[in-house]
């Protein structure tokens, strides 16, 4: 059974042709596109097949962004994409469309041992419900529902909800945001744009300045910074949104008691592994008073695949569609 799956971002498109046999999917060919270089996924669509031209039987493509009713207007791209009209396209009964997110939580399944860096082991054998969270370009999470035997995934925008400061430097780090922001969300500080966002931050209110090599409005030259020891502001601003980063999660373990476990997902968990396992985010993760204990129970993983949404997709479509 062939099957084709996409991975939307706003800056990355990935398709791949996959192959499914005997119960496992096999990639037999990929291929990443500039996705603000076309007008429509459907014109990506239309460039992949014309060099794979092998028949597909099923599809699934995993958006960045909310899917309502088999629809999504991407949070980055001047796209509205539309299901039905995908499966048109590819002659197909029906397409599935999922958040990108909740793709990533399909592809746990599929990931192998040496694809899973473990930050704290929990209690083994845990089980039960499990979540995921992710950032990236912005801030994603979704939740796993444990049914007693599998594990159903499920969308959630979660990332957008409202940031809450705990300390004096957490409340004028709101505060400073305030000023160019209506809304300040988890996403504001939890993500590439979060670390340039704490940086810019932190130049006001230490009232010093970054190294004079680093790119303030770059995330990766400020990460790049702080493991050089070149800048020791750039040092502090990583390890706050690591510590951030392990407050939102342990949030979010807590409101969908994931018992079964947290899982790290994006691009930026495996840039920062050395960071994540430092402490500062187990921390964050488990400074929640009376449940600390119960956090503490939850193993924490970090998915170090960065195909695991496209994979996600694929298995989507082989199960629901």
């Amino acid at each position: 059974m062939s099957i084709l799956a996409g991975d939307i971002g706003g800056t990355k498109t990935l398709l791949a042709l996959f192959e499914a046999e005997h119960g496992e999917l096999k990639i037999r060919h990929q291929q990443r596109y500039v996705s603000a270089d076309y007008d429509h996924l459907s014109d990506i669509i239309e460039a992949f097949r014309k060099t794979y031209s092998a028949p597909v039987q099923q599809a699934c493509f995993a958006i960045a962004g909310p899917v309502q009713q088999g629809r999504s207007k991407t949070t980055n791209l001047p796209w509205l994409v539309d299901a039905a009209q995908l499966a048109q396209i590819l002659k197909l009964p029906r397409c599935g469309l999922i958040n990108d997110l909740e793709a990533t939580a399909w592809g746990i399944a599929t990931l192998q041992s040496d694809e899973i860096a473990s930050l704290h082991e929990g209690v083994a054998g845990s089980r039960g419900n499990a979540c995921l969270i992710a950032a990236g370009t912005g801030l994603g999470e979704a939740g796993l529902y444990y049914d007693g035997s599998d594990y159903q995934p499920f969308a959630s925008e979660g990332g957008h909800c409202d940031f809450s400061p705990s300390s004096e430097l957490e409340i004028a780090l709101l505060k400073h945001l305030q000023q160019q922001h209506e809304h300040v969300s988890w996403e504001r500080l939890v993500s590439g744009m979060g670390l340039v966002n704490i940086v810019d931050f932190l130049i006001n209110h230490n009232k010093t300045e970054v190294h004079a090599s680093v790119d303030k409005q770059d995330a990766a030259s400020i990460s790049q910074a702080a493991d050089s020891g070149i800048c020791p502001l750039c040092k502090q601003a990583l390890d706050m949104m690591v510590y951030l980063y392990g407050v939102e999660a342990g949030n979010l373990a807590l409101k969908l008691m994931a018992s079964g476990g947290v899982w790290l997902g994006g691009g930026i968990a495996p840039k920062i592994l050395a960071h994540l396992q430092q402490g500062e985010f187990m921390r964050g993760f488990s400074r929640k008073g009376r449940m600390s204990e119960l956090l503490e129970s939850m193993p924490v993983r970090v998915i170090l695949n960065q195909n695991t949404a496209l994979n996600g997709a694929a298995r989507y479509a082989s199960i629901k569609t």
